[in-house]
């Protein structure tokens, strides 16, 4: 009875405990609640530097601009005279404010600023207009590889005979790249459309002129990042075992339709590891960030994460945010407000059509049942259970629904508009920013592609600027070294992984890039026509292409008033770049065998961090 009695006791004395404990956090949760905030990226870089605008010395390695490309400037000045064309926009009805066309681009200034090259018209006359209405002039669909020749012989005598033609552009172009040296003029006029005539709406360049502002406000470079993971593109190279569950399912959907449109000639299931292996697939966010402080990039360092789409979701980017958490993008630059703005008055949608699916009658779940097979049968499954508003809604609710993929919906298509505006802005403080990193790019589809143009246009303006071009054939080599140890990488990794990706930024990065660039989109790499060179610098290296033309090395000679402020400003950032040099030599001797260790240090720091998770 004794004994029976002590363990009422202890059973008591461990119930009031229990209970004291539960009282004890139920009343810490309550007055602790109140405490919680969002998370917010302007607090973060606020904590990190508190002496906003005030400028703190760049560390010249990892910001400065690469000497060996500052003797290249902008120059598409046109150097002899060539025939006219017209062209016409058509609104399509993206918003009842503005036309197609001028829902991304400054029309007027379009107009004005290629008034000596073409003549353009904001509409055809009202007798073309009804002979396009009734299909009474040819109309071509050229593709993006189109030769010279295809308009020789195909359309200049259609347009001889009828005085109009139509050309629908679908490939995101109408003519091959790479063109003779005599047709250098329309390689000019090219660089004269997209650097200088393309211009987005004045509302679309202040608000991206304004979020570099807030960018540099900080005191601090910035480095801007485009992950490049788009869901057609991943289909195409066949990336889908890279990712999980859903994801993986709507790649393969996606890659099957291809197929069938004949956009792809090769099978539906492939190995996506070996394609990363081929340097066919994008670098992961969690590869990036790691590349980054392979390179030296401090924690703190603030990136901006370009493109208004990121498949695979937030779940990607969390081990890149985790390593540099100043990771920012338009929302956190940007007021709902402002973005409304851009966006403009818009037509309401048609009332919402969700039904939910009707339940099967006594009949059918009987002929079910009836048709289940041979006995011994299986219980019957449970009643289907309602699907519901929110679990219908998003742009991969009809997978678990049906196998076919439904047409884009009002919603869809707005949403659609709406990105190409956020692409927008992201492009405009990608080609700001102090460096820019791709994720995915000359991924050799021939689509437009984000981080071609962007790399493209910053070669352009300022051919020095530190755009990183990594070889991802090379960076899958390196993690699959150390795979199983990517946190702790031993020191010849890093060294190897710094090596590589400084030479990107240099002239074997770019004599690289025009290999694979150019031959696919002229505009990732406008050179040598749209270019010129300061004469006192010494041309070390050229590159032609299979047909003899120059790829890089073949710039002319720039005009004279342009000579002395670019030899100047080489001459000046020569001797600078000889203390860069200095200070990576006695940044490795200084590193030794601690350089793993300083990398270690820093992921180990953060609790967030942990390789094992």
């Amino acid at each position: 009875m004794v004994f029976k009695s002590k363990i009422k006791w202890v059973a008591l004395f461990v119930l009031t405990l229990s209970l004291g404990s539960l009282v004890a956090h139920l009343s810490m949760t309550k007055f602790s609640s109140m405490n919680l905030v969002q998370y917010s990226a302007k607090d973060a870089l606020s904590h990190d530097f508190p002496n906003i605008g005030s400028p703190v010395g760049r560390n010249k390695r990892l910001w400065g601009a690469v000497r060996s490309l500052e003797s290249l400037q902008p120059y598409a000045n046109p150097r002899n005279s060539y025939p006219e064309i017209q062209e016409s926009t058509r609104s399509k009805g993206i918003s009842y404010k503005f036309k197609s066309f001028s829902y991304l681009y400054d029309e007027e200034q379009f107009i004005a600023s290629l008034k000596n090259d073409v003549i353009i018209v904001k509409s055809l006359p009202e007798y073309l207009k009804a002979a396009r209405r009734k299909n009474e002039f040819p109309t071509f669909k050229p593709k993006n590889s189109a030769s010279p020749s295809f308009y020789v012989k195909e359309i200049l005598p259609s347009l001889k005979k009828a005085k109009v033609v139509g050309l629908i552009i679908t490939d995101g172009g109408c003519l091959q790249s790479i063109l003779p040296p005599s047709m250098s003029e329309f390689q000019r006029l090219r660089c004269r459309v997209a650097f200088h005539a393309l211009q987005f709406r004045p509302e679309i360049q202040i608000l991206g002129r304004r979020m570099v502002e807030r960018l540099q406000a900080w005191g601090q470079p910035f480095l801007a990042y485009h992950p490049g993971l788009v869901r057609d593109t991943l289909a195409y190279h066949g990336c889908a075992e890279l990712f999980q569950d859903v994801h993986t399912e709507l790649i393969q959907y996606r890659r099957d339709q291809m197929i069938k449109q004949g956009i792809i000639n090769e099978e539906l299931s492939v190995d996506s590891h070996l394609r990363r292996e081929n340097g066919s697939c994008p670098l992961m966010p969690e590869e990036v960030g790691l590349l980054l402080r392979a390179m030296g990039y401090p924690s703190k360092t603030i990136i901006y994460l370009a493109g208004s789409e990121t498949f695979g979701g937030q779940r990607l980017l969390i081990p890149l945010r985790a390593m540099f958490a100043n990771l920012v993008d338009l929302t956190s630059l940007c007021s709902k407000t402002e973005l409304l703005e851009l966006i403009g008055p818009e037509a309401p949608l048609p009332p919402d059509t969700f039904q939910l699916p009707h339940p099967k009658s006594e009949e059918q779940l009987k002929e079910e049942w009836n048709r289940a097979g041979p006995r011994p049968r299986p219980l019957p499954p449970p009643p289907d259970r309602p699907i519901y508003q929110h679990e219908k809604e998003g742009w991969y609710g009809w997978i678990t629904e049906s196998d076919k993929e439904p047409d884009p919906s009002p919603m869809d298509l707005r949403m659609k508009a709406h990105r190409l505006l956020w692409d927008a802005l992201d492009y405009i403080v990608s080609v700001e920013a102090d460096a820019f990193f791709p994720g995915f790019n000359n991924d050799g589809s021939g689509w437009p592609d984000f981080s071609g143009l962007v790399i493209g246009q910053r070669l352009y303006e300022r051919a020095s600027s530190r755009s990183y071009r990594p070889d991802r054939k090379i960076i899958a080599a390196l993690f699959k070294s150390t795979r199983d140890d990517m946190y702790h990488p031993k020191r010849n990794w890093t060294l190897s992984a710094k090596e590589h990706l400084n030479r990107s930024l240099s002239e074997d990065g770019l004599i690289r890039q025009s290999l694979l660039a150019k031959p696919a989109s002229f505009l990732s790499h406008p050179l040598p026509e749209c270019s010129c060179r300061i004469s006192s610098v010494e041309i070390t290296k050229q590159t032609k292409d299979k047909d003899g033309g120059f790829l890089y090395g073949g710039e002319e000679e720039c005009p004279k008033w342009m000579q002395s402020a670019g030899a100047e400003g080489v001459k000046y950032d020569d001797t600078e770049s000889a203390e860069d040099d200095n200070d990576v030599v006695e940044q490795l001797e200084s590193d030794g065998a601690d350089v793993t260790s300083s990398l270690t240090s820093q992921i180990d720091s953060d609790e967030e961090w942990d390789p094992d998770d």
